[in-house]
């Protein structure tokens, strides 16, 4: 795993950039709506920060005060004057990096010694570890070493980065340090030699003292501190601001003390707008920090939220806000309920609260339009959950439209002087604003589908039901790979609801994952008759292997073809991993006058691996269930051996390293499946025989005799 962090660093960090770019840009426009309405309406005033005065100002008497620009000036001087910190020389980075060289070197070592594999094996197989930057030529010296060299080169590495990680080395100091590496080699080995130690300790010199940005801080903070407030005087009829000149913050500052500077209404819009944007742009950003691994923390995903939140946000300050019941009208529920179908109820009511503080800002009933818009959204996020039926859609409408009516109920007769008529208005607008929210939330749900290309739960629905055209497909060519994938749906679907992972999701990709094998379902041991199985011995190898290994690209065509979502075709390509077709393989050994002609390529699959908890589910599930066929296990312990043989091989070959699954999730994961396959395997009374001389009376004589 450690050897794939520079892999991913770059796009880790691309990605992460652009989302704090998103972030901000999202923060000006949030503020734009927030301030351009109300500035929209004002006169453009006398001076501002930036603009040409077009009057010389005097002071028109003598006075002191703080100056807050001055001050503030010289404490940030005070701060950058302040050289970075860095924290004493850590022994466990060094103890680390030098754990990560010797684990490169026994994995060096293994391969040297593999008696099996070939030169051109080795130098693939090395090439496997991202910290070793050899050349070709490198690899090849590096294999011709004898033992002795080898052991030599690999005691002097060591050595040479123990000793050299034993000083303080900062990041800005790491090019200086590697060019200084060959002086610290042994000058008895050879110049190839030296280049192959060179390139091995290269990757793991890092830097060991490392920059304090909490120490820093501290220090910048302490010089901020002391600096004492400096104070500025002003004598009666001195230039304030000359004309022509630009305001500077210090002018404006100098015209406030006098009250001469912006209109304090305009000021207070402009700061007060800032900092709540600020806190809303600061609460997004750490909730990000606290979800990266969720789905919603993906790029397109934070774009799209984006746009949708700017766009509710526009649409009531520019066009709603300033009315009477416009304002009731707005179906900003559709908002809440979108993000809760799409994602989850945690960052839809996350985003819903942030949506509200920004939408009724300012407003004169800031109180009562807040708990409208936020509590109906809530109670109609709760009802409708991810949204798998139509009948929730019109649940939610009715709850929405129920709690709006009474928060509206609950303010309005509060008032002293109660309008009956324009309650019944609000009222209206209140279920109207139901209504409208599970309208366009079911409209816009099929928008971020679409465009994050993840299914919604009623097309997961409606792709379930058994007379969608490609399981009747199935069903009609694969009845054996249709009872399968039923029996793994109904595996993965438990065990996806003990760990909370998409059980509607697990359960329409285990349907689906095996469609391919409705192309050459006779080829397919679930589908051949019991007392004439065909293992394909009399067939090469390697064109079983292929035959088996097509299953996955025809049912990928096969789903592309039906239209099915690319989450559903997710698991028709990681279902097998890059796991390898034993049976086949072990064949060709076996046919094989040299085990070295026969490639593993030829029969692994093309993969990926399972890359999340759902389709890592279904490859457990599905071997599972082989397993459980083939070996008809009869008791508790048969059972758990079962399934503990299938999570070792797919444990041990890798498959589960790009999921979330953890060894706890995998222990529920085990008792899921005992218990669903002990319901499935219980023992059975075996009916006797009725006797000859029933089976030859005719029913009728039977009850008359009787």
């Amino acid at each position: 795993m450690a050897n794939q962090v520079p892999i991913k660093e770059k796009p880790r960090k691309r990605n992460g950039a652009l989302k704090l770019v998103i972030l901000i840009l999202s923060c000006v426009l949030a503020f734009g709506a927030l301030v351009l309405p109300d500035l929209l309406n004002q006169q453009t005033q006398m001076v501002a920060i930036g603009e040409v005065s077009s009057q010389e100002i005097l002071a028109p008497y003598s006075v002191t005060f703080e100056s807050r620009v001055l001050t503030d000036a010289a404490r940030e001087s005070a701060a950058a004057a302040i050289q970075p910190v860095y924290l004493p020389p850590d022994p466990n980075i060094a103890r680390a990096q030098l754990e990560k060289l010797g684990n490169t070197l026994y994995f060096i070592s293994t391969i040297r010694n593999d008696n099996y594999s070939t030169q051109v094996q080795k130098v693939q197989d090395l090439k496997s570890l991202d910290d070793l930057h050899f050349t070709e030529t490198e690899f090849i010296n590096l294999l011709e070493l004898t033992e002795e060299e080898w052991q030599a080169v690999g005691v002097e590495a060591s050595r040479v980065l123990e000793f050299v990680l034993r000083e303080s080395i900062r990041n800005n100091q790491l090019g200086t340090v590697k060019s200084n590496l060959p002086a610290t080699i042994d000058f008895s080995f050879p110049s190839d030699q030296t280049k192959l130690i060179i390139s091995m300790v290269s990757p793991y010199i890092v830097p060991t003292s490392l920059f304090s940005e909490e120490q820093t801080q501290v220090a910048r903070d302490q010089a901020r501190s002391s600096i004492e407030p400096i104070t500025r005087q002003i004598m009666a009829r001195e230039v304030l601001v000359r004309r022509g000149e630009i305001v500077s913050p210090g002018d404006l500052e100098a015209l406030t003390a006098f009250g001469l500077g912006e209109p304090t209404d305009r000021a207070t819009l402009l700061l007060s707008s800032g900092a709540i944007v600020a806190v809303i742009g600061f609460l997004a950003l750490i909730y990000y920090q606290k979800t990266k691994k969720e789905s919603f923390n993906q790029l397109n995903s934070i774009l799209l939220v984006a746009v949708f939140f700017l766009l509710f946000l526009g649409l009531a300050k520019f066009l709603v806000m300033d009315r009477t019941v416009l304002p009731y009208l707005f179906p900003i529920a559709a908002f809440g309920l979108t993000l809760a179908i799409v994602f989850n109820l945690q960052f839809s009511i996350f985003y819903t609260l942030l949506l509200v503080a920004l939408t009724v800002y300012g407003h004169n009933r800031s109180t009562e339009l807040g708990l409208y818009y936020l509590l109906p959204t809530i109670a109609g996020v709760l009802v409708l959950g991810k949204g798998r039926r139509v009948s929730s859609f019109i649940l939610a409408s009715i709850v929405i439209s129920l709690f709006s009516t009474v928060v509206i109920v609950a303010f309005r007769l509060g008032d002293g002087n109660t309008d009956w008529v324009g309650i019944a208005s609000l009222i209206g607008a209140g279920l109207f604003n139901g209504v409208a929210s599970s309208t366009f939330a079911l409209l816009l749900q099929n928008i971020f589908a679409f465009v994050l290309d993840v299914p919604t739960a009623l097309q997961l629905m409606d792709i379930s039901r058994p007379d969608h055209p490609l399981l009747q497909h199935i069903l009609t060519n694969a009845p054996g790979t249709y009872q399968h994938s039923l029996q793994v749906s109904n595996l993965a679907e438990q065990a996806a609801d003990a760990i909370g992972a998409d059980r509607l999701l697990v359960r329409v990709g285990a349907l689906y994952h095996d469609a391919g094998k409705a192309e050459n379902p006779s080829f397919f041991i679930e589908n051949q008759v019991r007392d004439k199985i065909d293992s394909h011995d009399s067939i090469d190898p390697n064109v079983a292997a292929a035959t088996i290994i097509r299953h996955v690209s025809d049912g990928v065509a096969l789903a592309k073809k039906y239209r099915l979502p690319s989450r559903i075709i997710d698991f028709m390509r990681e279902h097998h991993g890059s796991n390898v077709t034993r049976y086949q393989y072990n064949h060709a050994l076996e046919l094989a006058e040299n085990s070295a002609d026969v490639d593993i390529n030829d029969f692994t699959y093309p993969g990926p691996s399972p890359r999340s908890k759902e389709t890592a589910l279904l490859m457990l599930a599905d071997g599972t269930e082989a397993r459980a066929r083939a070996n008809t296990p009869r008791s508790d312990e048969e059972i758990t051996e079962v399934i503990d043989s299938v999570f070792e091989v797919v444990q041990g070959t890798g498959q589960l390293d790009n999921t979330d699954l953890t060894l706890r999730d995998l222990q529920t994961i085990k008792k899921s499946f005992f218990n669903t396959l002990k319901q499935s395997y219980h023992p059975r009374i075996k009916y006797p025989e009725m006797p000859k001389k029933a089976h030859q009376t005719p029913p009728t004589e039977a009850r008359q005799s009787s």
